[in-house]
């Protein structure tokens, strides 16, 4: 179960919604996190004295500001930009840029704060911070994305730093887009600073299983939730939503596991193949040719597409959100549940809105929080930063080793922490619990900064 909120925790959400009106998604963020966060105030009285949980909700510094571009027809167009640095007590900060029309101040927070947890799970000297643009690069040419990501960095700029803010990419922010960016940097500050963004190309020091470390990871984390229950993958119905990087490779993970993958989406609607996605025809159409998941069907006579289709009410064993936030709510969660679902990984920032958790916790499925399972991603990012500062480069099985080793490290201190909070199995509690002290440990050694 999700505990509610005590009289502390309480005064506190009330401040946050205070002091971020209209902020929903960072709301929930924040509740999410404050319910589990009543016995270590017990535990580390000095937490509550220094109002820790205060100051992490807040940010330590949120920029804002103007980006002109022009499009193809000369036509000027504006968006904005943001980069919201969260907190930087056990490293700098990190966290991946997003730009996509639904950008505003308060999903870049929630995003943040959602970022700060995840990454001090990974056991990573790296803060958290998240930032993008409300621009949409979907129908846009290169020499648009290229402008927009130069007028994009000559502001953005000014705020990063191998030690101080290193992005990565997110929705709508792949390698053309941090190849723009980073070009953008390079010639503005006449330095070859390569650990100042990751997600870079392979030949300009990229790392090897950037591009499939988040559903990697989450397929990682999935194994060993099952694998602590006395199960496994193997034979497993799996359905995984999106269609994009993380889905992508989320699905060739678990094929990997000898898990059955029948159904994946996007933002129009729902294929279902029950001999088994092909996932290279599905590279080729989102990867390669950047079309819609509705062209699988023409390839496929025996796969069903379903325009506007939920894809949470295809039975499975295992559901893999992996689009975007809030995308699985109460009733889809029933729905899974009663369909005989006994895992959800989520490969999304918090795909499962509140109400759907308590679905999940009640009936005792296992429940990876993207905060804990889709921690590879950037934890890959910190790898990729360890190769940039020794001018070094690993091969693909080492990378992939490294990450392996670290989701289950994530795995074992989220199932360990609910344990020994009493909530045993309840990875929201033990990712929330675990997170939380790995930051505030090192905020009480640093005094009041």
């Amino acid at each position: 179960m999700i505990a509610a909120l005590s009289e502390k925790t309480e005064a506190i959400y009330q401040q946050v919604i205070a002091r971020n009106p209209g902020e929903t998604e960072f709301h929930q963020a924040v509740k999410e996190v404050l319910e589990s966060l009543s016995p270590v105030l017990v535990k580390y009285p000095e937490f509550a004295e220094q109002k820790i949980i205060e100051r992490i909700c807040e940010p330590e510094r949120q920029i804002i500001f103007r980006v002109p571009w022009q499009d193809d027809h000369g036509e000027v167009q504006i968006n904005r930009g943001f980069r919201v640095q969260f907190n930087s007590a056990i490293g700098p900060y990190k966290g991946g840029l997003r730009f996509h029309p639904s950008v505003y101040l308060g999903i870049i927070k929630f995003l943040g704060f959602e970022q700060l947890f995840k990454n001090a799970l990974t056991g990573m000297p790296i803060g958290g911070g998240k930032g993008g643009s409300d621009f949409d690069p979907k129908g846009k040419s290169d020499n648009e994305v290229m402008r927009f990501c130069q007028s994009f960095m000559t502001e953005l700029y000014r705020h990063l730093g191998e030690y101080v803010d290193v992005p990565a990419g997110d929705i709508g922010v792949g390698g053309r887009e941090i190849g723009y960016l980073f070009g953008q940097y390079k010639r503005i500050t006449n330095k070859y600073e390569s650990g100042v963004l990751t997600g870079k190309g392979i030949g300009w020091g990229g790392s090897l299983v950037r591009k499939e470390a988040t559903g990697y990871g989450t397929t990682y984390f999935v194994r060993e939730m099952l694998k602590a229950r006395k199960d496994t993958l193997e034979g497993k119905t799996c359905v995984v939503s999106g269609s994009g990087n993380v889905a992508i490779y989320t699905i060739e993970q678990l094929m990997k596991q000898g898990a059955r993958v029948i159904a994946c989406s996007d933002s129009h609607g729902v294929v279902r193949h029950d001999e088994g996605i092909d996932l290279d025809l599905v590279k080729q159409l989102k990867e390669v040719e950047r079309r819609r998941i509705a062209d699988y069907v023409k390839h496929h006579k025996d796969a069903h597409y379903v325009a506007g289709g939920n894809i949470w009410d295809i039975p499975c064993q295992v559901a893999m959100p992996s689009a975007t936030q809030n995308e699985i709510n109460g009733k889809d969660a029933a729905t899974l549940v009663k369909n005989g679902c006994i895992a959800v990984g989520e490969g999304a920032n918090m795909p499962t809105v509140p109400e759907g958790v308590r679905v999940f916790l009640d009936a005792g499925i296992a429940y990876g929080p993207g905060k804990a399972a889709n921690a590879g991603g950037v934890a890959t990012s910190a790898l990729e930063m360890q190769q940039n500062a020794s001018r070094d480069s690993w091969t693909h099985e080492y990378t992939e080793h490294k990450l392996d080793e670290i989701m289950t490290r994530i795995h074992a201190l989220t199932y360990e922490t609910a344990a020994e909070f009493g909530a045993p199995g309840n990875y929201v509690v033990g990712a929330n619990i675990a997170g939380f002290i790995m930051v505030a440990k090192p905020m009480v050694a640093l005094g009041l900064v």
